[in-house]
């Protein structure tokens, strides 16, 4: 019999849940994702928050113009990793002393972390789908949460030698990848000769920063490289995204020395940590720490592991976690 991969099993332990306990508060699913209706998508999308910041998160988003993963508000997909990211951290995001402890469980070298100022109103020590004040990677918007380089998470931090640094997450649950070239598609959608594709577009945003990177490898050809197949696109995107953001520190609101790229991916998603990438021959972490200058900067993270130094603190957090993802 054919195991069932992360993704399925995870989707299954969601659909008992619905029956199972009141974590869904009796959300019947078949809510609508896409063009039809699903047994693992909630009708009402507010109920996949952990029931404490609903309304708090849905008034972030409003206050800060962020726009939600496929949709106007919280999506009702269960399996959402925006949604796991928001019910793992946004809960503790006024608490200095927990976001501290939880930022040292990675790396023990931090002495305080600070409000983050791209956030209006109550800001707090970790802010969602943070985009940089000005757009440095040639992406024509800085749109929070959609259509530019974003990330998941974000800490603010200050580092034991007193510099500033760039702390950003990103987050995720059930995702794997199948092989697909980014920078491959030559020509534009209707295939017609002359018209420059997405492809070509990605990589004359990305490729000389990607050769002016001090983090990023240069290579002799960046077509069909690692930088442009998943998950490493994004870690690619995400990491010219913090340097450049160093780098125009005059004119950000985030003035930061240094960065530490934290990637929350649940252990037992061997569908994506454990797959053998054709690009590489090697596996995920693999295959990106051989892109990488300085693997001190990038920093894998089980979510169990890394809300456990919170878990005294915030019991009630920590049990509907437990029950829900880990």
């Amino acid at each position: 019999m054919k195991q069932r991969n992360f993704k399925s099993l995870e989707r299954y332990k969601q659909l008992a849940l619905m029956t199972q306990s009141d974590v869904f508060e009796s959300d019947p699913g078949n809510g609508r994702f896409g063009s039809r209706c699903w047994p693992f998508v909630l009708e009402h999308g507010e109920r996949n928050l952990y029931r404490p910041i609903r309304e708090d998160v849905q008034e972030y988003f409003r206050t800060n113009g962020i726009s939600w993963w496929k949709g106007l508000g919280p999506s009702g997909h269960v399996l959402s990793s925006q949604i796991a990211c928001l019910n793992h951290l946004f809960a503790i995001r006024h608490d200095r002393n927990a976001v501290l402890d939880l930022l040292n469980g990675v790396r023990d070298e931090f002495v305080d972390v600070l409000p983050v100022p791209c956030d209006a109103a109550r800001q707090g020590y970790i802010a969602f789908e943070v985009v940089s004040a000005e757009d440095h990677l040639n992406e024509k918007q800085t749109t929070r949460g959609s259509n530019c380089t974003s990330v998941d998470a974000f800490i603010y931090a200050k580092h034991r030698n007193n510099d500033l640094w760039l702390i950003p997450i990103e987050w995720k649950y059930t995702e794997a990848y199948a092989d697909e070239d980014k920078s491959g598609e030559i020509r534009g959608e209707d295939g017609a000769k002359g018209v420059v594709g997405k492809g070509v577009k990605r990589m004359r945003r990305y490729n000389d920063l990607i050769t002016a990177s001090a983090q990023l490898r240069t290579l002799d050809e960046y077509g069909g490289s690692v930088y442009y197949q998943e998950p490493f696109y994004q870690l690619m995107r995400q990491t010219l995204w913090a340097e450049q953001v160093i780098r125009h520190r005059d004119t950000e609101m985030l003035k930061a020395d240094e960065f530490m790229h934290i990637h929350v991916i649940p252990s037992r998603n061997h569908n994506l940590l454990q797959r053998i990438y054709k690009v590489t021959g090697q596996n995920m972490e693999d295959s990106w720490r051989g892109m990488l200058t300085d693997q001190s900067r990038y920093v894998i993270v089980d979510p169990e592991s890394l809300m456990s130094v919170v878990e005294d603190r915030y019991p009630d957090l920590c049990h509907y976690l437990r029950l829900r993802y880990w």
